[in-house]
């Protein structure tokens, strides 16, 4: 008798010290046991019961591989949209002449931002606290090592701070490249690059700020933009619509035969950067749990919505569903959802991409035969029209009357004002320094290249190449 109960007494000792040391946070001095997903064997039972019995105290930060991983592989995902996707998507979408400068212009755009970024970009948009922008501590990447973290939606769960980084230069970097699509085919490649880099720094990286980063104007008062509808969408589009203006009409157009080249390669290129946006989309939810679910079900519905949507469209208006309609509005229907994609669910997702089919359909041809603007490659058109209509819906199925992931109080008409002044703030600032940045531009080097090089092809007059043997 003595030895059983010796035995259980024993036993219950050792079940209580393995259960303290389950709950154990690991030690934030020891990276390497931080970056484990259970804590150390060697922590001793009476700290853990320490932790255990003060709930008031604050956990440590941890940083879990699994989120580590989604995030590295998120990462990879938004480069695999921009170069090759967004690249090859507006490659086939311009004539064959000007295929490789579209080519190349992604390309070196998407590289000259991901570089900017970390000298002092994302400085500006995360490196402290502010109501536009941020400042320069961290420039240069200065006080960043891997063991510094950045903060996720949870309080105790952490990621090394390069990861962010990096996922955030991606954004940056993609954002600029779309906006290549609005003056395709007629822009100066030096003047490409220099717009680039006075709009990323005098409006991309305040707008980033106000949304996402600590203190921010538009974070503060409630602004809802899960992965980028303002900061991405809205924010290139209006600059696009603007440099179409600015830089003018192509040679030829409305008179000339404009068609695109290789609708192959656009649906290739669409194909791309609907499975890199499950990247953009799921990955911004920074961890690998049920947020991340939640919005990568919504990327695929909402999608595969607006394509049948925009397919549909043209089924009514024309007899006839096109490849180019298809692939337009698989591009709808991710912009659509992206601001949307981590707080509605996914029967919203699905309303979301229908009606951002059919709106955007109108925004290719409708709108902009009313705005009179030749916008190369419709950026304003897909990107403009449903990025507002998303960022706006937003503000309606976050409700959990319909679905939604908003509090039991959330008022829809409250939000939706919220998202509002966030549109007009994005379309605002990008509207001004876009002009201010293409008519500095004009003024200095020259916004666009000789009408004899616009008729040869920017391919060989700006690049010495073509896509094409002849």
């Amino acid at each position: 008798m003595k030895k059983l109960l010796a035995s259980l007494t024993l036993g219950l000792m050792l079940l209580t010290g393995a259960a303290a040391l389950a709950q154990t946070p690991a030690p934030a001095d020891a990276p390497a046991a931080t970056m484990t997903e259970t804590p150390s064997a060697e922590a001793p039972p009476a700290a853990a019961a320490v932790v255990a019995a003060a709930p008031s105290a604050e956990p440590e930060a941890t940083v879990n591989k699994g989120d580590v991983a989604w995030m590295m592989v998120s990462t990879l995902l938004v480069i695999f949209m921009a170069v090759p996707g967004l690249a090859l998507f507006y490659g086939g979408l311009v004539r064959s002449k000007n295929m490789l400068s579209v080519l190349m212009q992604v390309l070196v755009v998407f590289s000259l931002i991901t570089v900017l970024w970390v000298v002092y970009g994302y400085s500006l948009a995360f490196g402290g606290e502010g109501l536009i922008i941020a400042d320069l501590s961290k420039v240069f990447l200065q006080g960043v090592n891997i063991n510094t973290l950045a903060d996720t939606f949870t309080a105790s769960v952490k990621l090394p701070e390069y990861v962010f980084i990096a996922f955030q230069a991606t954004f940056a970097g993609i954002t600029c490249a779309l906006i290549v699509g609005s003056f395709a085919e007629r822009m100066k490649f030096s003047a490409v690059l220099l717009f680039s880099v006075l709009w990323f720094t005098f409006c991309y990286l305040p707008i980033a700020h106000m949304v996402w980063g600590a203190g921010g104007y538009l974070l503060g008062i409630g602004a809802l933009d899960f992965a980028g509808g303002t900061v991405v969408h809205i924010n290139a589009a209006v600059a696009g619509l603007v440099g179409a203006y600015m830089l003018g009409k192509r040679i030829g157009y409305g008179k000339e035969s404009m068609a695109p080249h290789s609708l192959t390669l656009t649906m290739v290129g669409a194909a791309m950067l609907w499975v890199g946006w499950f990247g953009f989309n799921a990955g911004s939810n920074l961890e690998a749990n049920s947020g991340a679910a939640l919005a990568f079900i919504n990327t695929l519905v909402a999608t595969g919505a607006a394509v049948l949507a925009w397919s549909m469209g043209e089924t009514l208006a024309k007899g006839k569903a096109s490849m180019l309609g298809a692939a337009s509005g698989a591009v709808a229907g991710l912009v659509a959802i992206t601001p949307a994609c981590g707080s509605v669910g996914p029967m919203g997702a699905i309303v979301i991409g229908l009606i951002a089919g059919f709106a955007c359909l109108w925004g290719v041809n409708g709108l902009k035969k009313m705005l009179g603007a030749d916008d190369s490659l419709d950026v304003f058109g897909v990107h403009g029209v449903g990025g507002i209509l998303g960022a706006l819906l937003t503000g309606v199925f976050t409700a959990p009357s319909l679905g939604g992931t908003g509090k039991a109080d959330f008022s829809v008409a409250s939000q939706v004002l919220i998202q509002a002044e966030a549109v007009a703030i994005t379309i605002a600032v990008s509207a001004l320094v876009a002009f201010l940045a293409f008519k500095i531009i004009d003024l200095s080097i020259g916004l666009r290249v000789s009408e004899e090089a616009e008729r040869e092809g920017l391919d060989i007059t700006s690049h010495g190449e073509t896509a094409y043997n002849r």
